[in-house]
């Protein structure tokens, strides 16, 4: 795949520059590259994020952070099984616990919900730092609900940092999760004051908070460009009435 010239591969994180030494120079060079593609465009174009991450992939599977990145790649495009295989192989190789509330996800996304329920009473969730754990309460409580345990769902963010004043960089997810279970529980009240609560702390816009609000509220958003589309032909449009008012003009 084309790489982009302004892409020189110095753009990677100094840790994965490092993993990448053990490659040839000129291996490492391209592999570097791709990782950057895969990076730059995994939001906006997972499937073109996909596309570089094979490639790098096919250059040095050997290295965690490929592997890493191959297994975001393949999540974002909702390929689950391709994503936990390169989770668990980039675990294996570096030991890390991170991983773990993803390989979680990728079982949800697999239709295994009680694998991720397992995996969230599992004893490396207690090396997860704080972010991880609150990711993993995310899973947890999604795979409740996929199961149908809508209350369990709830009782399983009822948590300290959701709790909390404070924002951190995962206080708008979190609140928005809680007010997806209470809506889906039918508590539309409660709904709405903790989507209003994720609008306060989505600071990013990582979440769509602010228009599950509005539909709350009953708000509804017309299109500018739709009013401007009207049909000439409408007896009710300016264009119309002005037709009309020449025709009129004319018969006196």
């Amino acid at each position: 795949m084309p790489i982009p010239e302004d892409v020189t591969g110095d753009e990677i994180d100094k840790d994965v520059r490092q993993e990448l030494q053990s490659l040839p120079k000129t291996l490492a060079e391209d592999v570097a590259k791709n990782l950057v593609m895969v990076a730059r465009l995994i939001d906006e174009d997972p499937e073109g994020a996909y596309g570089y991450s094979r490639v790098a992939l096919r250059l040095a599977s050997r290295v965690a952070a490929v592997r890493e990145a191959a297994g975001f790649a393949a999540y974002a495009n909702q390929k689950y099984s391709e994503a936990l295989a390169e989770f668990r192989a980039a675990r294996r190789m570096t030991g890390t616990v991170e991983l773990w509330p993803l390989m979680a996800d990728c079982e949800r996304g697999l239709g295994r919900p009680e694998k991720a329920l397992d995996m969230a009473g599992a004893a490396d969730v207690q090396k997860l730092d704080k972010a991880g754990q609150v990711e993993m309460r995310l899973v947890a409580a999604g795979a409740r609900r996929d199961m149908g345990q809508l209350d369990a769902a709830i009782v399983t963010l009822q948590s300290s940092e959701l709790a909390s004043h404070s924002v951190q960089p995962w206080t708008a997810r979190l609140r928005y999760a809680y007010a997806e279970a209470l809506l889906a529980a039918g508590r539309n009240g409660e709904a709405r004051e903790w989507f209003a609560k994720a609008v306060e702390a989505d600071r990013d816009g990582s979440t769509d908070a602010s228009d599950r609000l509005a539909e709350l509220d009953g708000v509804e958003f017309m299109d500018a460009l739709d009013e401007d589309e009207t049909d000439p032909a409408d007896p009710a449009t300016p264009a119309a009435l002005a037709e009309q008012d020449s025709r009129d003009d004319d018969e006196d």
